[in-house]
C-alpha cells in the first residue's frame, strides 16, 4: 500500500510546468519501468533560481521530483550535488536522516523504499544531469 504521506507529497504540483527561458535542461528515462523526466531549472551565479518539471511517471518518482523541484530552489549548485550524492547513499550505507534543510526527504528516501529506489533517484539523476548539461 502506498504511504498517503507520498500521495500528499505528490500532489504538490506548484513546480509543473515548463520553462522557456531554461539555463539548464535535461530529459531522462528509467529503463526499468518506462517513468519519464523532464527538468528545466534557471541558474544564475552558481544557484537554482527556478526549477520546473515535466513528468509521466510513478508516484513516488512525482513525489520526489515535488518536493527536489521546491527544496533547491535558492540552493547552490554545490549544495545540490552533495544532496544527491548523500541520498544516492541512502540505499547502500545507513544513513538514517539527512540534514535539515533536505528532512523532508527522510519520507521518500528510505530502506524501506528500496523497491523503489530507481523511481525516487530518478529526479536526482535528472537534475544533476541538467547542472552538468548547460542549455544552448
Amino acid at each position: 500500500m502506498i504511504d498517503k504521506e507520498i500521495i500528499k507529497i505528490a500532489s504538490n504540483t506548484e513546480n509543473h510546468g515548463m520553462l522557456h527561458n531554461h539555463t539548464h535542461f535535461s530529459k531522462l528515462k528509467n529503463a526499468i519501468c518506462g517513468d519519464e523526466m523532464k527538468i528545466y531549472l534557471i541558474v544564475k551565479n552558481n544557484k537554482i533560481e527556478d526549477f520546473k518539471y515535466e513528468c509521466e511517471s510513478c508516484i513516488y518518482c512525482q513525489a520526489s521530483v515535488s518536493l527536489l523541484s521546491r527544496k533547491a530552489k535558492n540552493k547552490s549548485i554545490e549544495k545540490v550535488k552533495e544532496f544527491t550524492e548523500q541520498a544516492k547513499n541512502v540505499f547502500e550505507k545507513n544513513i538514517k536522516s539527512f540534514d535539515k534543510e533536505w528532512k523532508e526527504f527522510d519520507r521518500i528516501i528510505t530502506k524501506n523504499n528500496i523497491s523503489r529506489k530507481e523511481c525516487v533517484l530518478l529526479p536526482l539523476n535528472t537534475i544533476l544531469d541538467a547542472l552538468n548539461n548547460k542549455s544552448l
